[in-house]
């Protein structure tokens, strides 16, 4: 979340007359995050979060805020779009793709505990298997042919070394994108992003009541092994160097496999997809560091966490999965 488009009063205002959610109290700018411009909006009515887009498109929106609402009305806690007055979910504010959702509670948490872990195990798991029944399709926008694609440009900004691993990197993910195991892997929507960042503590930071999980615009749909290697990626590792906090690791695996029991195949590319969650997330920071859009208000993340992931991903001897 960030802000790239500055929203006035009026702005909000006029959004919100095509909308039947009150009258504005109050707004204030979102300043974490890359992608979007994001506010929060008080209304006579309740508390919503308005998101202008800003790299979606029209034809690309309807299956993050469809996905979305499906899950929160499965009950899973997560914002719920709400519809305008012509019973759509998407609007268009600045000639921009714009929605509203509704705002979910709580604090993020940078060092979660073993039990958060856990909890956020089961989540994931639990979101997988409510999503198999969603009847729309996106590909992922931020897979491997965006990595195909974004990788040339990056280039002039980096060593040879580095521009070296990177490359050898993307040809070993296509390879194993084109394997015969890879077909047979579990899949459907994803979130694509759960960080640490998008989940929200109900309670205060050592609270285990998930309040929401935001920021579904990364979601489509791919393996459900690459969503769970994106997460654990963030939750189960020390961030300084990316080694594995095995008790967290093993508390969100063991907790994921009691919901949604992974596969023999699965664990036969489980490196190699921790090493393509690590390699996306290496390659968006750098992109978004030597590439960057103009922002009112813009927190950049360090790529650096994300190479020495990758690293870490290569040479770990013991990667954690569920007890036996």
């Amino acid at each position: 979340m960030a802000v790239f488009t500055a929203l006035t009063r009026e702005d909000i205002t006029g959004f919100l007359a095509h909308h039947s959610l009150g009258e504005l109290v109050a707004y204030e700018g979102i300043a974490t995050g890359i992608e979007n411009t994001n506010y929060f909006v008080d209304t006579t009515t309740g508390r919503f979060v308005l998101t202008v887009f800003e790299r979606l498109t029209f034809r690309q929106l309807p299956f993050y805020l469809e996905l979305m609402r499906h899950l929160a009305r499965r009950t899973l806690p997560v914002p719920e779009p709400q519809e305008n007055r012509s019973g759509s979910l998407l609007s268009e504010l600045r000639g921009k793709p714009a929605a509203i959702v509704t705002r979910v509670e709580g604090v993020a948490v940078e060092r979660p505990t073993v039990e958060q872990c856990a909890r956020i195990g089961a989540l994931l798991a639990r979101m997988h298997l409510e999503a198999r029944d969603f009847p729309h399709f996106q590909p992922n926008l931020r897979g491997i042919g965006w990595w195909k694609t974004v990788l040339p440009q990056l280039e002039r900004f980096v060593d040879d070394a580095t521009y070296h691993f990177l490359a050898e990197e993307v040809i070993f993910q296509d390879s194993f994108h084109r394997s015969p195991v890879y077909e047979t892997l579990p899949q459907g929507p994803v979130h694509g992003d759960l960080f640490r960042d998008n989940v929200l503590w109900q309670g205060g930071p050592e609270s285990t009541r998930v309040g929401g999980v935001i920021d579904f615009y990364f979601a489509g749909c791919t393996t459900w092994l690459y969503d769970l290697a994106v997460t654990i990626n963030d939750w189960g590792v020390d961030p300084a160097d990316g080694a594995f906090d095995m008790p967290r690791a093993r508390a969100l695996m063991n907790a994921y496999h009691a919901v949604r029991p992974l596969t023999p195949q699965e664990r036969e590319v489980w490196r190699a997809t921790l090493r393509g969650a690590a390699l996306r997330f290496w390659i968006s920071r750098l992109y978004d560091l030597h590439l960057p859009r103009h922002a009112h208000v813009l927190k950049p993340h360090d790529p650096k966490r994300f190479e020495l992931t990758l690293r870490r991903r290569i040479a770990d001897p013991e990667l954690p999965w569920p007890d036996a």
